[in-house]
């Protein structure tokens, strides 16, 4: 199934916020999550990211593809964005430790040439 075009962009920001909370959690641990504000905030803010363009990919993608885990990784972003009060240090910790690199890893083959090499 051809990648329509607005997916192709929705796929490259999920791809590109996921990188970034690996990037960012790179040597850390949890404990240092817990404590560090600044870097709780920065892998906050790229799952809500990956969570928002999820939802914007097109239902016929997200039926062609049910390996990935689509309602988890949208329900993570409505509780961050919604339920911040709420937020679990050691789930979000999990997720950027387990889950974001398995979405990684779900989402490299499927994700075309980046919309800048398109022509």
């Amino acid at each position: 199934m051809p990648v329509p075009k607005d997916d192709r962009v929705y796929l490259w920001d999920i791809l590109t916020a996921a990188r970034a909370v690996v990037e960012f959690t790179r040597g850390r641990t949890l404990a240092e999550y817990e404590t560090d504000l600044l870097l709780r905030s920065a892998v906050e803010r790229q799952i809500e990211i990956i969570g928002e363009a999820a939802r914007r990919i097109s239902k016929e993608f997200q039926e062609a593809h049910p390996e990935i885990p689509w309602r988890p990784v949208q329900a993570q972003r409505h509780v961050l964005t919604h339920d911040y009060g709420e937020i679990k240090h050691d789930r979000i910790w999990r997720v950027a430790e387990t889950h974001v690199p398995e979405l990684i890893a779900l989402l490299e083959p499927l994700v075309p040439a980046p919309p800048a090499e398109e022509e």
